[in-house]
């Protein structure tokens, strides 16, 4: 039998990206099509989606009874469905074209001065309903067996579809909401349910309802059929005071809907044999290519040619979840022992300076490159000896993912995916033929700098070196194993009984 899935996101890579999330709805859906499943993917109809689609025609009108009346906000209650394609694959592409409240220049979720939309709520909440909608035939071509929301701005989807099912009387489709990282969990003020079309009892601890606010993310959790999080180890975090964002409770109740499955890469899209963002391309047998590229790097970034010199890189936001202030303590010992930093990202802005602060301090061993720019993060990582992910709390993490995969040993700590997916390079995994970067247990100064030690030791011995570099590019962590996790997802739900 073939299962009919609409994933529901904010974003898709390549016409969208502000974080991993992107790459996740690129190349989930291409591998469950791969295998058997029928995918389409629903997004608001933001500039780089709706110039990055190609073929797009209109399936339906959509008069949403979303109102955007809040705070002086005024915008029309109809918005057009549009079907697309994606260039690069063929992929299916549902729009939403609400020009009043999508077609805003720049970051999708916040304005010129870096604040959140005052209309967000109701711009994600669009995203959901449309959702539900589709699952109510608004597409006569095609309707979704399974709705797969994606985080908090498409988490009112299980919502509105619940509350479909009970004026239908009957069960419309399962859901499956993914958590990518709990700490961004869409709360507006409790005022703002009046503005969304929902039944009035969802406004309820039982509900939407959180601390007294409304959040998207714990609709998500409470409506969906089942719950899945972007790796095993942070599916149990999650369930921890210390780490459960107030929503430890709901989501220990729901444990056994709840399951981690590993993000993946796309080795279509990151692979140094065939990147052609790379100074020179190569393989784990043929790795002189490799060096080619740090010495591009050095010299992109004014770096001392050295080639001998250990090279740290850094793509990433830069705010504290990341634990970029705990890298930055460390960098006088980098410096000090011959190393060198080069740091690509923005955020906090106090962690830009220091970092900025370094750099100009060290110009030859240190450089920060403010903002994202996607070929130079591919030239960064092939081109760094170690990239560190030294994360606070990390949900998978696809950054350490593409490190292996580019023979770039990641300096991470033990949490969420990196604990997942990167093995220490102490004296016991070396010898047993297991290691492929530097993990550090603690978050804490003195645990992050073992770990650079241990990375600064292991270079100085080149053939262990170069093992481990081989051993990391060896690993597979492609979207196979993991999209077929979520196909035996769907096909459980999909037996299931039909009443709702």
């Amino acid at each position: 039998m073939t299962i009919r899935a609409l994933h529901v996101a904010s974003e898709l890579y390549p016409l969208l990206k502000t974080g991993g999330l992107a790459d996740v709805a690129g190349a989930l859906p291409p591998a469950l099509i791969e295998r058997g499943a029928d995918v389409r993917v629903l997004l608001p109809g933001f500039p780089a989606v709706a110039n990055g689609l190609a073929d797009l025609r209109t399936v339906a009108r959509l008069d949403h009874p979303l109102l955007g009346s809040r705070a002086g906000l005024q915008h029309s209650a109809h918005a057009t469905l549009e079907l697309g394609t994606l260039p690069a694959n063929g992929l299916s592409v549902y729009m939403i074209r609400d020009d009043a409240l999508y077609d805003r220049p720049g970051n999708p979720y916040l304005d010129a001065q870096h604040v959140p939309y005052g209309d967000n709520a109701e711009r994600f909440a669009l995203l959901g309903w449309t959702a539900a909608q589709l699952a109510q035939h608004a597409d006569p071509a095609w309707t979704p067996q399974i709705i797969h929301a994606h985080d908090w701005h498409a988490g009112l989807a299980p919502a509105y579809l619940r509350a479909a099912e009970r004026r239908h009387g009957r069960r419309l489709a399962h859901t499956v909401f993914t958590v990518h990282n709990l700490a961004y969990q869409g709360v507006f003020p409790a005022q703002t349910f009046d503005h969304l079309a929902l039944p009035a009892d969802f406004f309820d601890m039982h509900g939407v309802e959180f601390y007294g606010q409304l959040s998207f993310l714990k609709a998500g959790l409470y409506y969906s059929d089942r719950l899945t999080t972007v790796s095993p180890t942070y599916a149990r975090e999650i369930q921890t005071l210390a780490q459960g964002g107030g929503l430890d409770a709901l989501l220990r109740g729901r444990t056994h809907d709840l399951t981690g499955i590993l993000n993946g890469v796309d080795y279509g899209v990151w692979n140094p044999a065939t990147d052609e963002a790379l100074a020179a391309r190569y393989t784990r047998s043929r790795l002189a290519g490799k060096r080619a590229c740090k010495t591009a790097l050095q010299e992109r970034f004014g770096l001392a040619q050295k080639s001998d010199a250990l090279l740290f890189g850094v793509v990433s936001r830069l705010t504290e979840q990341k634990g970029l202030d705990l890298l930055l303590g460390a960098l006088p010992e980098i410096v000090s022992r011959g190393g060198q930093l080069v740091v690509l990202g923005t955020g906090d802005p106090a962690l830009e300076a220091g970092l900025l602060r370094v750099a100009h301090a060290h110009p030859d061993a240190v450089a920060v490159e403010r903002g994202f720019d996607e070929p130079l993060a591919h030239a960064i990582v092939a081109g760094s000896d170690v990239i560190a992910v030294p994360s606070r709390f990390e949900p998978c993490g696809l950054t350490q993912l593409y490190a292996l995969a580019y023979g770039s040993l990641p300096l991470v700590h033990r949490v969420g995916g990196l604990a997942d997916t990167v093995v220490d390079a102490s004296l016991e995994n070396l010898a047993d033929d297991l290691a492929t970067g530097f993990v550090f247990e603690r978050f804490e100064p003195e645990a992050l700098g073992g770990a650079i030690r241990r990375a600064f030791a292991l270079h100085a011995r080149h053939g262990e070196w170069k093992d481990a570099q081989q051993r990391a590019m060896r690993q597979d962590f492609g979207w196979g194993a993991s999209a077929q996790r979520y196909l035996d997802l769907y096909r459980a739900l999909v037996q299931e009984p039909a009443a709702a």
